[in-house]
């Protein structure tokens, strides 16, 4: 799947989500939390993309979550696929065949996302203020990018910083500590599910059962059958699943705002 498709996919999912605990469970939340989640959870959907590096001098190339942030993402996302590529070579068997990258590797695998969950809400608890809003800043700044992708693409990856920073920073000021900071680790982890089951439904599948190895095999790619896959950029993808996505998005939006909405102008419900 592409940028926009992931990130679409991971903002209705965490608004449907939502909307379910609201409705079954009680589990309210203020407009800001809503909104957080969403954002967080759609660049979360864009965060395993992370291992396809593209040309870090020329700024040129790479997934949508390595042009973020201009150079500097793309030398991190550089680093991850090398990582991820040296994790391949190092446990792979003798059926796995030779790779010369990284991508769809390690970041697309059950483990590294519950690692990357845990490791968020560990941070947000070890380090406070300076940890959520680096959190905060990487992943609205990805959710810009996926979300927005052609503003972004218009605005460039400065804009795209600056406008990040500054909707951190306001979050940060306004975040509730007890039922906010523990949100942040499980809307990323969340997010990377997402990725995961986004890219099963294309021919190239994902690592998903990493590390169980099968046969002579430790990476095994699983997806559907090559004939009901989704083509990367196709009409399907595009037309169809983007405008599922998008009115996922709208209908548990406003399902979860109206009451706030209703309560305002002393309406009852």
């Amino acid at each position: 799947m592409m940028g926009p498709s992931h990130a679409l996919s991971g903002a209705a999912v965490w608004l449907t989500g939502s909307l379910a605990l609201d409705y079954f469970a009680g589990y309210e939340q203020s407009p800001l939390m809503i909104a957080v989640g969403t954002a967080v959870c759609a660049g979360g959907a864009l965060f395993p993309d992370l291992d396809l590096s593209g040309k870090v001098t020329r700024n040129q190339g790479g997934a949508t979550v390595a042009r973020t942030f201009g150079v500097v993402s793309l030398f991190i996302a550089e680093v991850m696929e090398k990582i991820s590529l040296g994790v391949y070579h190092a446990t792979k068997l003798s059926k796995d065949p030779h790779r010369n990258n990284g991508h769809r590797t390690l970041t697309h695998t059950i483990p590294f996302t519950v690692l990357v969950g845990w490791g968020t809400t560990a941070l947000c608890a070890a380090y406070g203020k300076w940890a959520v809003i680096g959190i905060l800043f990487f992943m609205i700044g990805l959710a810009l990018r996926g979300l927005f992708d052609e503003w972004a693409k218009r605005a460039g990856w400065v804009i795209v910083t600056l406008v990040s920073l500054v909707a951190a920073y306001f979050t940060y000021l306004h975040l509730p500590d007890d039922r906010g900071y523990p949100m942040l680790g499980l809307a990323v982890g969340v997010g990377c599910i997402v990725h995961i089951l986004g890219d099963m439904v294309t021919s190239a599948g994902v690592p998903i059962l990493w590390p169980i190895p099968i046969g002579r095999r430790m990476w095994r790619m699983i997806g559907i059958p090559n004939k009901y896959a989704v083509k990367v950029g196709g009409k399907v993808e595009v037309l169809v699943l983007r405008s599922v996505f998008t009115a996922l998005s709208v209908l548990s939006a406003a399902g979860l705002l109206a009451p706030s909405v209703l309560r305002r102008f002393d309406i009852e419900i």
